[in-house]
């Protein structure tokens, strides 16, 4: 099927209250583009009810969804195409795909209006493009988990849909397959070029995939960029759990040095003082900083000479090996979580009550509300 020659781009501007075991109001203003747009946030953050206004399944309060000219939603002129005809694919975690139908047959299944000659060139490009032309004579109880999700893919995108959304499609699948399936899928969106909106709240995906990113919490866009500028100096408390900061430390703001670009703060009930990066905040105002396990350096002696900041004295709390990492909580008036590789921990004698010293670069904490 011919494609536009200058695709359009996916614009939602809507409202939509969600009541269900977590209440908020959806309340979204965003344009995707081509290529990957991933959306991240927390569990219960609005992204899947997004997707379902997005795709007709949701009708919202107010707004208007559009793909380029043409207008899907809008709540002004009492206007809202049905799901079926706006060509939009929506692929689920659950997959979907008939358990009676051959590969082959699943994929077809949407092309039953198009010529027979015309339906078996599109099949047998897309099951090209996904590598399973091997499986095409296959049911889905007889393929694997990562072969379902290219036949699902395959099926969904084989009917030249303008927008392909994807929510939570990679789940329960190794990180090695994961990559596998994003490379094929980005292979061909290099060729059809449409919008994809691709929701996660796997920060190894996000990784993955690496190209835009829109963060979501409570209904919200709370950022939006590289997945780097958004995910590794976040500005919420749940949008820095879901991007895996493990240390979330309850704050108090003590003093700015506008000059600097930093802040002093307390951690806790603590005598603990640190240095952030500057942030709209005043002396007394509370917080939480958050910072990554694998941002901390452990030190067996006081460390000098660095230019780092942040230097504190604790005793190891516990000591606890995670596959091929040791996690380390550490007692500095208030607990810090620290990764270390089992060679360090070798090498630097570490144990539990051995006193240590933490090092924290300035721009690895994070001030959060």
């Amino acid at each position: 099927m011919d494609r536009e020659v200058n695709p359009p781009v996916l614009a939602v501007d809507i409202r939509k209250q969600h009541r269900g075991q977590t209440s908020f109001v959806l309340d979204v203003s965003l344009e995707v583009s081509l290529g990957i747009t991933i959306l991240f946030g927390p569990s219960g953050a609005g992204k899947s009810t997004l997707l379902d206004c997005i795709a007709g399944l949701v009708r919202p309060d107010a707004g208007k969804i559009s793909i380029g000219k043409s207008v899907l939603f809008d709540s002004t002129m009492h206007f809202d195409v049905p799901p079926q005809k706006r060509r939009i694919a929506y692929v689920f975690q659950s997959l979907a795909l008939f358990p009676h139908l051959t590969v082959e047959k699943n994929i077809e299944y949407g092309l039953r209006d198009i010529p027979e000659e015309d339906r078996r060139a599109c099949v047998s490009e897309i099951l090209g493009d996904f590598r399973i032309e091997k499986l095409k004579n296959q049911k889905p109880a007889q393929i694997s988990g990562g072969e379902r999700q290219r036949a699902a893919l395959a099926r969904s995108l084989v009917t030249a849909p303008r927008v392909l959304l994807l929510d939570e499609p990679l789940t329960g699948l190794d990180a090695e397959l994961k990559a596998a399936i994003v490379e094929d899928l980005r292979a061909w969106n290099a060729a059809k070029r449409i919008p994809i909106l691709y929701v996660t709240h796997s920060r190894d995906e996000v990784d993955a995939l690496g190209e835009r990113v829109i963060a979501v919490d409570n209904g919200r866009i709370v950022g939006h960029g590289a997945p780097m500028d958004v995910l590794d100096a976040p500005r919420r408390k749940r949008l820095a759990q879901a991007a895996g900061f493990e240390n979330l430390l309850s704050a108090v703001v003590l003093g700015l040095r506008e000059a600097d670009g930093v802040m002093r703060v307390r951690l806790g009930d603590s005598r603990c003082e640190i240095e952030v990066p500057l942030a709209h905040a005043s002396p007394g105002d509370r917080g939480q900083i958050a910072i990554r396990a694998g941002d901390i350096l452990l030190a067996s002696e006081r460390p000098r000479g660095l230019s780092a900041r942040n230097i504190l004295e604790g005793r190891i709390a516990s000591l606890e090996q995670r596959g091929g990492m040791c996690v380390a909580r550490v007692d500095c008036g208030v607990t810090f979580v620290a990764h270390v590789t089992p060679g360090a921990v070798r090498e630097l004698e570490l144990a539990p009550e051995k006193q240590v010293w933490l090092v924290l670069k300035t721009h690895s904490c994070h001030l959060v509300d």
